[in-house]
């Protein structure tokens, strides 16, 4: 039976990193929300993690646990999960006199052979709370400290129950890493067994026996989350997966060709549809972000299902979900408004009548690119940057046709392609270029011009939660804009974006 750690989520900024964590550990592990944690089988997980919340436990309505549903599972409490332990026991948590953001020191360490093992004196961590345990309830005792925070981390004197104020998760936190291994690997007895081949290898007989001789039609990207689920499903029952690759007119330079080539080189049953001016004609006159992306919605869904009812009996919808797709689609608190649906193509299965498979929906982006790899998908697919489903749509601001796209279609692959020749194309997490709706006056050769400005925006991150702007070499960028201005007719002058998310968002719209 494979070992699993539950993690509730009372709603921190930080939840889905802490899951990170534990599966780099090789460990599988599961986020449900608070309000919802009556609801799991408990008796398939071998340890719990309270994660921290933007609330406060004071508060008259905080996310609230009861903890005896946990039996006597060992627990981890962060943050606020640590002040929700404390609290529930009898402690006292009290307004912080300030509020305490940022890096902090242990300035002591008691306890050196459990929870804070090979933890030293000394060693940062990372701060971000109003609150603070100022009296510990008399079963807890405390293990660490630093110079503003009496009670840093705690532990229950005879159960494995143990409260931290500080964020492990973050890279920040110099021996965080170290701290989560201790709880999951020595505390919980975790054997760190999950790993990319046992997931290739189990959610391969999961759908053989799941599907049968059912058929299976399923929507293709390009990107890397639809081709490994394609390739999964694929292995499990063949030729009765159905593959569309819909040309919306959006794409980059060359890539409907580039994609089916590459998708035939799999081994792939994919047909590609040419519904470039259906989508050219939907868009006319919109320039609102919302309106182009319902727009380039409901023509997708038309003629993915125009497309799918050629295909007799089918049974499964096919998608690329992945796990924090499922989890931004949950609502924390129980009247908050749901951040996102995480269906491709939502609408579609009830239309059709449509069971849907989503192979993919537990794991992080950066562990489906190690199945891809357990699967011999090309490192060329494998390493492709996300790109956003309404494709250049979102990057062209206001209005949108053929013209447009062919402008922003060049520039981009100028951008993509320089970052390749140079070797910095997988230092960067996501590229690509803005089409803005705004022209500038410039001087080209004896004459004066009035054309389109373009923004290149490149970024960092793990997973898109959060973002920050690549320093791409200034002679590179250079280059990049004078290539672009010489080469693309009607732009003569290139802008380079460095906002990070939050405040800003990756795309433009």
């Amino acid at each position: 039976m494979l070992d699993k750690i539950l993690i509730i989520d009372f709603g921190s900024q930080y939840t889905q990193l802490i899951a990170r964590r534990v599966r780099e550990l090789n460990v599988y592990c599961e986020i449900h929300p608070f309000n919802k944690s009556n609801e799991v089988a408990l008796d398939s997980f071998i340890g719990v993690i309270l994660s921290g919340s933007p609330c406060s436990v004071l508060d008259e309505e905080a996310p609230d646990v009861a903890l005896e549903v946990f039996g006597n599972l060992p627990l981890l409490g962060v943050c606020y999960g640590a002040q929700l332990l404390a609290k529930k026991m009898g402690g006292k948590v009290a307004k912080s006199a300030h509020r305490e953001y940022g890096r902090a020191n242990l300035n002591q360490v008691k306890d050196v052979t459990d929870l804070l093992s090979q933890v030293n004196v000394g060693s940062t961590v990372w701060m971000s709370h109003g609150d603070t345990i100022v009296e510990l309830p008399e079963v807890f005792e405390q293990i660490a400290s630093t110079e503003n925070i009496p009670v840093a981390a705690f532990k229950w004197k005879d159960r494995p129950v143990y409260g931290i104020q500080f964020h492990p998760e973050v890279t920040h936190s110099e021996q965080g890493k170290q701290l989560i291994e201790n709880f999951i690997v020595k505390i919980c007895g975790a054997s760190q067994s999950w790993t990319s081949d046992l997931f290739a290898e189990s959610t391969i007989a999961k759908l053989k026996e799941k599907i049968g001789n059912d058929k299976v039609v399923m929507g293709l990207s390009g990107g890397v989350d639809s081709s490994v689920a394609a390739v999964l499903i694929d292995k499990a029952i063949g030729e009765n997966l159905y593959c569309i690759f819909v040309d919306n007119g959006l794409l980059r330079k060359n890539e409907f060709e580039e994609v089916l080539t590459s998708y035939k080189g799999l081994g792939l049953n994919v047909k590609g549809v040419d519904a470039k001016s259906l989508f050219y004609d939907a868009l006319e006159g919109l320039e609102e972000p919302e309106a182009k992306r319902k727009a380039i919605g409901r023509v997708f869904i038309d003629v993915f299902e125009q497309e799918a009812k050629k295909i007799k009996n089918v049974k499964w919808l096919g998608q690329g979900t992945i796990y924090p797709d499922v989890i931004e689609s949950v609502s924390v608190n129980g009247t908050s408004v749901t951040i996102k649906s995480h269906h491709n193509v939502g609408g579609l299965p009830e239309k059709m009548n449509l069971k849907v498979l989503e192979p993919l929906n537990t794991l992080f982006k950066d562990e489906v690119r190690k199945v891809g790899a357990t699967l011999d998908i090309s490192k060329e697919i494998l390493g492709r940057h996300p790109f956003p489903g309404p494709g250049l749509g979102i990057r062209i601001l206001g209005s949108i046709n053929a013209e447009k796209v062919r402008i922003l279609q060049e520039v981009d692959h100028i951008f993509i392609q320089g970052l390749k020749d140079e070797g910095l194309y997988h230092q960067v997490w996501q590229a690509g270029a803005m089409l803005l709706p705004v022209q500038s006056v410039g001087v080209m050769g004896d004459e004066r011009t009035y054309e389109q400005v373009v923004a290149l925006r490149a970024v960092s991150s793990l997973d898109g939660m959060t973002a920050d702007w690549c320093y791409l070499p200034y002679e590179f960028l250079g280059r990049m804009s004078n290539h672009i201005i010489n080469k693309v007719k009607g732009v003569n002058r290139v802008v380079y974006d460095i906002s990070s998310k939050p405040p800003a968002t990756i795309e433009w719209e």
